[in-house]
């Protein structure tokens, strides 16, 4: 048996290897972890589950009374003649993805928004299968467990306001009460902390289970001898008023209560932090939700399994709409407009913003009166429709709608400026609102009442109808006031808490949006529209130009998101019509984002630099961009996720006739020898093109042979050519020499960081004898060559006339290998102005043939000899050459090379008398402060010298301050250290 067993373990272990996929290895380790006999482990929820006689028509009871209350899912809805539409729980799912590791849970901004960026990241990661998919029934399965506690397990669920949590909280329960999941759970205690926070007194456990459960009262002492048979569910984390502290007892701070008894009276904190803590009642089950803002609460928690709520993915979104509308006709018309607007679509993970264009957008194709044309395409226009339809459905049944709106907006604004989202009776009083209003349709779908046992609350059906309200708000009050300093102090929040609430403010201020609503509640108030118009032509100009720090690119960004929102195009030319720059490089931006870049380019006709580098806009985010990116001369697109298909798009714009694209990077985007067709039939009808990267993709040896082919055609205009890190092989250099030989327009290629070895080179080489060849940069750094081909190699180097630069780094061609290129060097045909050697295990017995050749040519600019064994001995040696009033180095690179203070005078004395040497760098060498002096010296007097680089050598603190004084010694000088 044993043996048996063993061998299932390596067939499982061979198959792990084989196809890599994590949940995979996780079965593994929980089946070694239980043993090799699968009934034990098939057979330990079984065991839990089992409940005594007299017990079981009691959770029989529990089980149908759950069953009722979680069966439906009632929706308010003002599109149909029903003010509540119910629907049956089971239809409505929301996908789970495993979060492996805590992720810094401190926003700086809105929290749509960060969710947002991040959730287009985990979409790509989740298709990818680089993200687990959880089902509800695996929340507390060890095989997902960050961690391991011997008392019980506690799960936490994070999500964005409206994606879905008290929904899966919801099936949950119905699932486990229907049979369906958990049978090793015997009880089921589902709690809402926006109820826990009504009580106000001391409770303990039995009397906070039997408020709701009164049936239980009898039984509740013989469930605490069985804990592992129990779950408790904590609903809305971000929602409790009062605090939980799970910090280290070390910390010096008041430690939360501990409550170890079910008996005992605790505060209502103290009893969640201890089934949580597994204080109270060792061995239950705790499941967790909370928003993103609350997360960080449970960093220090014992929290097994940690797992976020992705949303709709995919085909699941057009699967909501057409449930959502009973035709199917309008469904798919409302889909299709949603799918146009990147800015909706891409709302549209959120089921709670599907429910939102549901409503607003349904009456534009079920009636006739509606023009399509004024279907909404800004945020702002969507949630105006969505009042619009309110009031077009309710407003007769209040006299004044315009007072109504405006007191729920003072409410809604406080909340914003308070994070609170939980309103009571008491705050309706405060801005004289009736709890009795709220009797009537138009109060019902503004605010949804929830009653409980425990009180009465009110929220807005999603929080940015909360924040659309608090904007529109400050356009019906009478009194004019300072709405820019309003919006100033609003925009000075760094915790991002006023961002959707300025965006909405901005665009009521257009006319498109505030037109349906002053149908119903009267015009806005024009001082308020100048007002907002005039602070976002300040914030904008502002601003521009202080793209330098993260928080700069987020600041013009969000000014960007004004912009587009007031969708004034007159405020957009005047405030970024004579731009020329653009840079977001590291900022991750969303398809929202690319969209609203795109919406602010297409209105500025002079935008030459673009720089989008690592902004992880993937292809989606590249599709917004589509229509405007060929009006850019300088495109960075580096390290964005684009794929294949990324570039297809951009071969796109290539081939328009109005590009006018000069320099395109696309270096580390995933991408393969299947965009290249595409990318090579631009090439050769592009006219303006000259500078193409790929470097650091996975394009291979067939991607180069059409690229190849493509250079050969006279039409094609590329001067720079970036393949480093491509996976190319000497398979590849025929056709790239061939390419070197035809082409008359590439003057840079660089091919580091490849496996071309010393065959690759030679074909090369061949090709750099052929009086056609232009190239004048050649990089080969770390390409598996040895000094097999260096007598190829330096053949060119004489019979070559535009050759400048090469770079033949991290080789390992040894000091045999360096005699011939230094004879080359000699010749006085060869016109080589930057040389790299560094990385090759040069020693100091090459260095007198590199000090002949430095001393009689005349056009070596560049040396880069670092990372090399050449020592005091072959420096002394370079030293000669230097003093040489033929040698023309500028730049010489000689760190981590061994010296030591044994060649300093030599090498100070003969760069003394140099009179071209501007930048020496020579550091991570063992210079101590005897050396001081000396490099005193040298700075003072080689005026020439601009900067000199000496860190991470032996110096003492005060021989560092002695050489950092020196650079006050002139202007423009740098002296690092």
């Amino acid at each position: 048996m044993e043996k048996g067993s063993r061998a299932r373990r390596m067939m499982w272990e061979s198959f792990v290897k084989m196809h890599k996929l994590p949940k995979l290895d996780k079965i593994l380790k929980e089946i070694q972890e239980l043993g090799p006999d699968p009934f034990v482990y098939m057979n330990i929820g079984r065991g839990l589950s089992e409940i005594p006689s007299h017990l079981k028509d009691v959770q029989q009871k529990h089980k149908e009374t759950l069953r009722v209350q979680t069966e439906t899912l009632r929706v308010n809805t003002i599109l149909i003649k029903e003010k509540v539409k119910i629907f049956q729980l089971v239809t409505l799912y929301t996908e789970l993805t495993v979060i492996s590791t805590v992720r810094d849970r401190t926003l700086v901004e809105h929290e749509l928004l960060a969710r947002g960026r991040d959730h287009e990241e985990w979409r790509e990661k989740h298709l990818r299968r680089e993200l687990e998919k959880i089902r509800t029934d695996q929340l507390f399965q060890s095989s997902f467990s960050r961690r391991k506690y011997k008392s019980g397990s506690s799960a936490a669920v994070s999500g964005v306001a409206g994606i879905g949590k008290t929904t899966m909280v919801q099936k949950i329960v119905h699932d486990w009460a229907t049979g369906k999941i958990y049978p090793h759970f015997q009880f089921i205690f589902s709690f809402k902390f926006r109820d826990l926070n009504a009580i106000n007194c001391r409770i303990n456990l039995r009397n906070l289970i039997m408020d709701p459960y009164p049936y239980l009262r009898n039984i509740l002492g013989e469930l605490w001898k069985n804990p592992e048979g129990l779950l408790f569910i904590f609903d809305g984390l971000d929602e409790f008023k009062d605090s939980i502290d799970f910090a280290d007892n070390q910390r010096n701070i008041e430690p939360q209560y501990m409550c170890t008894d079910p008996e005992d009276q605790c505060e209502v904190s103290d009893i969640v932090y201890s089934l949580i803590q597994h204080k109270l009642l060792p061995g239950c089950s705790v499941l967790v939700t909370s928003r993103p803002t609350a997360l960080h609460l449970l960093e220090k928690a014992e929290i097994s399994v940690w797992a976020e709520i992705l949303g709709f993915v995919g085909e699941e979104r057009k699967e909501y709409f057409n449930k959502f509308f009973e035709d199917q006709v309008v469904a798919a018309a409302v889909f299709k407009h949603v799918e146009e607007n990147e800015i909706l679509y891409t709302m549209c993970y959120n089921p709670s913003y599907c429910w939102i264009l549901g409503l607003a957008l349904g009456p534009f194709f079920t009636q006739r009166d509606r023009k399509q044309q004024q279907v909404p395409k800004t945020i702002t226009q969507l949630y105006s429709y969505y009042i619009y339809n309110i009031l077009k459905n309710h407003g007769r049944e209040i006299e004044s709608s315009r007072d109504v709106l405006l007191k729920i907006g003072e409410m809604a604004f406080t909340g914003v400026s308070e994070k609170k989202i939980v309103f009571r009776n008491g705050d309706l009083f405060k801005y004289n609102l009736q709890p009795s209003q709220f009797l009537s349709g138009f109060m019902m779908e503004l605010l949804e009442r929830d009653e409980s046992a425990q009180s009465v609350v009110y929220t807005f059906p999603h929080l940015t109808i909360q924040e659309f309200v608090a904007a529109l708000a400050q356009f019906l009050t009478p009194d004019p006031g300072d709405i820019r300093k309003l919006l100033s102090e609003a925009h000075s929040k760094e915790d991002g808490r006023f961002e959707i609430f300025l965006r909405f403010v901005v665009g009521l201020s257009s006319s498109q949006s505030a037109r349906p609503l002053e149908e119903f509640l009267g015009p806005f108030l024009h001082q308020k529209i100048c007002g907002v118009i005039d602070w976002v032509k300040e914030k904008v100009e502002g601003e521009i130009g202080k793209t330098e720090s993260e928080t700069g690119k987020r600041d013009l960004l969000n000014t960007f998101h004004y912009l587009f929102e007031s969708q004034n195009k007159t405020l957009a030319r005047v405030t970024v019509g004579s731009m020329e720059t653009l840079t977001f490089s590291g900022l991750r931006l969303t398809p929202i984002d690319c969209a609203v870049l795109s919406h602010v380019i297409g209105l500025c006709d002079t935008i030459k630099h673009l720089d989008l580098q690592k902004c992880s806009i993937q292809c989606e985010g590249l599709q917004r961009l589509g229509t405007v990116v060929h009006k850019c001369q300088v495109l960075r697109l580096g390290s964005n996720k684009l794929g294949d298909s990324g570039v297809k798009l951009l071969s796109a714009a290539l081939r328009n006739l109005d590009c006018k694209i000069q320099e395109l990077e696309l270096c580390d985007n995933d991408l393969t020898n299947s965009c290249i067709k595409d990318l090579t039939s631009a090439l050769t009808t592009n006219r303006s093109l000259t500078g193409l990267d790929l470097s650091n993709n996975k394009l291979g040896n067939s991607a180069v042979k059409l690229l190849s082919e493509a250079l050969r055609n006279p039409d094609c205009k590329i001067q720079k050519l970036g393949l480093w890190g491509n996976d190319l092989t000497d398979s590849c250099s025929e056709d790239l020499s061939s390419a070197l030989s035809a082409n008359l327009s590439l003057t840079v290629l660089t091919l580091s960081y490849n496996q071309l070895g010393d065959s690759g080179v030679k074909l090369l080489s061949a090709a750099l004898r052929n009086p056609n060849c232009k190239i004048q940069e050649l990089e080969l750094c770390d390409n598996d060559f040895t000094n097999s081909c260096i007598k190829d190699l330096s053949s060119a180097l004489t019979t070559n006339r535009s050759l400048t630069g090469l770079d033949l780094s991290n080789n390992k061609l040894g000091n045999s290998a360096v005699k011939l290129p230094s004879e080359a060097l000699r010749n006085p045909d060869c016109k080589i102005q930057k040389l790299g050697l560094w990385g090759n295990d040069l020693t100091d017995s090459c260095s007198e043939d590199l000090s002949s050749a430095l001393s009689a040519n005349l056009s070596l600019t560049v040396l880069n000899l670092s990372y090399n064994k050449l020592g005091d001995s072959g420096v002394k040696l370079l030293s000669a050459a230097l003093r040489n009033p033929d040698c023309k180095i500028q730049e010489l690179d000689l760190t981590d090379v061994g010296l030591t203070d044994s060649c300093t005078e030599d090498l100070s004395s003969a760069l003394s008398t140099n009179r071209s040497l501007t930048d020496l760098s020579l550091g991570s060498n063992s210079f101590t402060d005897r050396s001081v002096p000396a490099l005193r010296s040298l700075i003072l007097t080689r005026k020439s010298l601009e900067r000199i680089w000496l860190s991470l050598n032996q110096f003492c603190p005060n021989g560092k301050r002695n050489l950092e004084s020196l650079r006050e010694s002139r202007p423009g000088l740098r002296v690092e250290i």
